[in-house]
């Protein structure tokens, strides 16, 4: 009887003590996984932006700009504006003219690209808009562009060099 008490007894020490080492491991886990998920790409909180520098072959100016809030994108903002300072989206006159001939303007295109930058979880979730093919390009280079400044926590402003060449 002795020999299964002390049995017994060796057998229960064992087992707490495998759950007191079970009782540190997901501290250190968790540690770990913290780390994992900043090396693979986790989010770091600012706001983003990327610019070009001049006004381009259609006299816009454009600029994209993306907040992200507790590792999530939480907003996005699409400029283009002419060199008197009118941004596209205000513009009516734009609005008609381009709604005449591709049956979409940029009230109808930035606000769903926007939508898009600030609901995507990755930047290849950005898809063309039809009808407005070059701005939608722009944003899905400019969201992957914006999206590894995230990752890194760069907020320093992305300067893009538009400059247009003179044609002779």
């Amino acid at each position: 009887m002795k020999k299964f008490l002390s049995v017994l007894f060796l057998s229960s020490a064992l087992v707490l003590t495998g759950c007191g080492d079970t009782a540190e491991t997901p501290e250190e886990t968790t540690e770990d996984t913290t780390t994992e998920e900043t090396a693979s790409g986790e989010l770091q909180d600012g706001t983003y932006r990327i610019e070009e520098l001049n006004y381009g072959e259609t006299g816009w100016r454009e600029a994209l700009e993306m907040t992200v809030e507790g590792g999530e994108i939480t907003d996005a903002n699409f400029e283009s504006v002419n060199e008197e300072g009118v941004n596209k989206i205000e513009d009516d006159e734009y609005q008609e003219a381009m709604a005449n001939v591709t049956e979409i303007g940029p009230q109808d295109f930035i606000p769903e690209l926007e939508d898009q930058v600030a609901n995507m979880s990755d930047p290849s979730d950005v898809e063309v808009v039809s009808g407005a093919t070059s701005t939608s390009e722009k944003v899905q280079e400019w969201a992957q562009e914006l999206y590894a400044a995230a990752q890194e926590g760069n907020t320093e402003t992305i300067e893009v060099d538009n400059q247009v060449e003179d044609a002779e």
